[in-house]
C-alpha cells in the first residue's frame, strides 16, 4: 500500500465513525494510523504475515458469531438494535484493520490488488451472460481465459479431451 489512496466510501462520523473529523477515510490512512499504533506501542516485533493472518481469522470468526442463528439477515438490518449494529460495525473494523496491517506487511498495495481482482472477475463474469446468476463462471465459459495468478488455461479443465462439444447447450452462468 506505498502511496495509492482508494477511498473506502465511508466518512468519519462523531462517536460511531472512529478517529474524529470530517473528511473521507481512505485505505492509507487507515494504513498509516495502524502503522502507527503498532510502532508506538512496540507490536511491530509481533506483526508477522502469519501472525497477522491467525489474528484476522479469529476475528472473521467474531464476526461470523454477529450472524450465528440469525437466519437469513436482510439488506439494512431491520429488527436489529442500535447495540447490535454498533458491535457488528466494530467486528467489521477489526477485520479490515488486520487486513490493511497485513498486506502493508506483505508490501501489497491493497487498493491496487482490490481493483485488479474487479477486473479479473468482470472478465470472468460478463455482465451480459451473468446478471442475475450466482453460478461460477466455471459453468459458463469453455473459452482460454487468465487465470487469477496470471496463468493460461481453460476455465472448465474437468472436460478436457472431451472435445469442444462436450458443453454445448450448457446453460449460461
Amino acid at each position: 500500500m506505498n502511496g495509492a489512496v482508494v477511498g473506502l466510501g465511508e466518512t468519519a462520523k462523531g462517536s460511531g465513525g472512529g478517529g474524529g473529523g470530517g473528511g473521507e477515510v481512505t485505505l492509507e490512512t487507515l494504513r498509516r494510523k495502524m502503522s502507527e499504533f503498532a510502532r508506538e506501542r512496540d507490536w511491530e516485533q509481533f506483526h508477522s504475515p502469519r501472525n497477522l493472518l491467525l489474528a484476522l481469522v479469529g476475528e472473521v470468526g467474531e464476526l461470523s458469531e454477529v450472524f450465528q442463528w440469525k437466519g437469513e439477515v436482510p439488506k439494512g438490518l431491520p429488527g436489529w438494535g442500535e447495540r447490535e449494529v454498533e458491535h457488528l460495525g466494530e467486528e467489521l473494523a477489526d477485520v479490515l484493520l488486520y487486513l490493511i496491517r497485513l498486506s502493508d506487511m506483505c508490501d501489497v498495495d491493497l487498493g491496487k490488488a482490490a481493483l485488479r481482482k474487479m477486473e479479473l472477475n468482470a472478465r470472468k463474469y460478463p455482465i451480459g451472460q451473468c446478471r442475475g446468476s450466482s453460478k461460477k463462471h466455471t459453468h459458463y465459459s469453455t473459452t482460454t481465459t487468465t487465470t487469477d495468478n496470471g496463468a493460461s488455461g481453460d476455465d472448465n479443465n474437468r472436460n478436457a479431451g472431451a472435445g469442444a462439444d462436450a458443453d454445448a447447450g450448457k446453460e449460461q452462468c
